[in-house]
């Protein structure tokens, strides 16, 4: 009688135990956050070739596009919410008001960027599974990539490309490309390489031999380059590493004040033993704690500090109408103010409320934008272009095509994301400009981290995160333009719809041999 009784089946455990779509999908999600690993400051680039197969099997094995659909958008919520998890440091700073916006911070911004990736996973399967799906798709990732800059004012942050700024030297070479292509042709290289893993030793052979010649390219530039002969200042970047908890207070703004004057003294003497004629100091994004432009006292002040030295002063500015901008300005070593900047690409929901939202995060009416990129000619500091914060992070955008200057200068605040990713994602894109521009970049950052990049990407100098201090360095000259300072995206562009009309294109059926014998 007990023989007869039959043996229930194991209970299975973990994800075995789930319905198959939701266990897909789940490891499909999973995948994209492994791939996060692959965004700077880790850039563990093996990372995207075990994770892009995964979305791919599951693409392949949808039974309608609308199935690929939401693999390629759990993807990419999966991908976006690991690689900006950071955000949720800038809700915490403000907890008491928006307590509520705490968990949906990084997966609400993932689930607006998830259709970037949704979008290439539906389309690829035009065409059938193989090498060619592979390449479709890795075309139309990059064209859904470049797209991100139209999504409100823009968000093009952690493309694939910079998942080769690798610290030092090896970075340096592997990144040399994005001067011909920008980082979009390396987001499409990388995708590209990352799904044809798969497919055979011969595929992988061929991938092993682009990589060489990538590294040779790079390498060869490196080696060949020369800079303009363009006399170039040394910089004093003032790091006041202000919490941004105190920034808000207000409790102690004279005191911050203080600390950017005495800062602002000991940086600029220290420059000027660099042997360069001019000396220009920087202070990050609203480091002045009041509007510059209507505190004739404090430019004094400040151009006293800076001991005749050319200033660039983070600042919050007045327009005409009463309408506040987020803002550079230019004081002369006699403490007037020359020119100035105002932010011209906004960060919505941090410095603009989106008209959609149907509340306000950004406190009053947020910031109006300026009129676009620049180009200072200024005694003492040459022909500068003044960025603040994210704008550096547009591609082919961060430059006045028709009065192109010899040096970048990017103020930020970074404090907002704490010792997170998120400073070093932004430090990354600072890189990345200086390659594709041939110019180098100043970064002064409040909590850090501020740098010096070379034409060719090389780090200059440093000034890690958290620290109080003045980075000083000589910055060196330009290079001619780049071939993707004169052709922008447009190289990327086209690059990525060869891709798409490659594999889109049905390959001719070979003579069979036999038949004709």
């Amino acid at each position: 009688m007990l023989s007869s009784l039959r043996t229930p089946p194991p209970r299975r455990a973990g994800l075995k135990r789930l319905p198959g779509g939701v266990r897909a999908a789940l490891v499909t999600l999973l995948a994209g956050a492994a791939g996060a690993l692959a965004f700077p400051p880790l850039c563990l680039v093996p990372v995207l070739a075990l994770v892009f197969p995964v979305l791919l099997r599951r693409v392949d094995a949808a039974r309608t596009w609308r199935g690929a659909f939401g693999y390629g958008f759990v993807f990419g919520l999966g991908l976006h919410t690991a690689g900006l998890y950071w955000l949720t440091n800038a809700i915490l700073i403000r907890a008491a008001d928006f307590w509520w916006l705490v968990p949906v911070a990084a997966p609400g911004c993932a689930l607006i960027l998830a259709p970037f990736a949704a979008v290439p996973a539906a389309v690829c399967r035009l065409v059938p599974a193989g090498p060619r799906r592979a390449v479709l798709f890795a075309g139309l990732w990059t064209l859904a990539d470049m797209g991100r800059v139209f999504l409100f004012t823009g968000f093009p942050w952690n493309p694939l490309g910079s998942a080769w700024e690798w610290p030092g030297r090896a970075g340096q070479v592997m990144i040399q490309p994005a001067a011909w292509i920008g980082v979009d042709g390396l987001t499409l290289l990388t995708v590209l390489m990352a799904t044809l893993v798969p497919y055979g030793r011969r595929t992988r052979l061929a991938l092993a031999a682009m990589m060489m010649v990538w590294g040779a390219a790079g390498t060869l530039r490196l080696a060949i380059v020369r800079p303009r002969e363009v006399p170039m200042p040394a910089v004093a970047l003032v790091q006041g590493n202000i919490s941004e908890e105190t920034k808000i207070a207000r409790d102690d703004p004279l005191g911050i004040f203080h600390t950017y004057l005495d800062l602002t003294a000991e940086g600029t003497a220290r420059a000027r033993q660099l042997g360069r004629p001019d000396v220009v100091f920087a202070w990050p994004e609203t480091a002045f704690p009041y509007v510059l432009d209507r505190e004739p006292a404090a430019q004094a002040m400040i151009a006293r500090a800076g001991g005749g030295a050319t200033g660039l002063i983070g600042t919050l500015r007045i327009g005409p109408g009463e309408d506040w901008h987020n803002a550079i300005e230019a004081i002369d070593a006699g403490g007037t103010v020359r020119a100035h900047y105002d932010k011209s690409t906004l960060v919505p929901f941090g410095e603009y409320n989106p008209a959609l939202l149907p509340f306000h995060v950004v406190p009053g009416g947020g910031f109006v934008p300026g009129h676009g990129v620049t180009t200072w000619h200024l005694p003492g500091a040459g022909a500068v272009g003044p960025l603040i914060c994210y704008e550096v992070i547009f591609s082919g955008r961060v430059v006045d095509r028709r009065d192109r200057p010899d040096w970048l200068v990017n103020v930020t605040n970074d404090a907002w994301y704490g010792d997170s990713a998120g400073p070093r994602q932004h430090l990354a894109s600072v890189r990345m400009r200086a390659v594709e521009e041939g110019m180098p970049i100043a970064r002064a950052a409040n909590t850090g981290i501020s740098a010096v990049y070379g034409p060719t990407g090389r780090e200059i100098a440093r000034l890690g995160w958290g620290r109080r201090g003045t980075l000083v360095a000589a910055l060196p000259a330009p290079l001619p333009p780049t071939v993707f300072a004169l052709a922008g995206r447009s190289i990327p562009l086209g690059m990525a719809l060869a891709a798409c009309a490659l594999a889109l294109v049905r390959p001719r059926k070979r003579q069979s041999a036999r038949l004709s014998q």
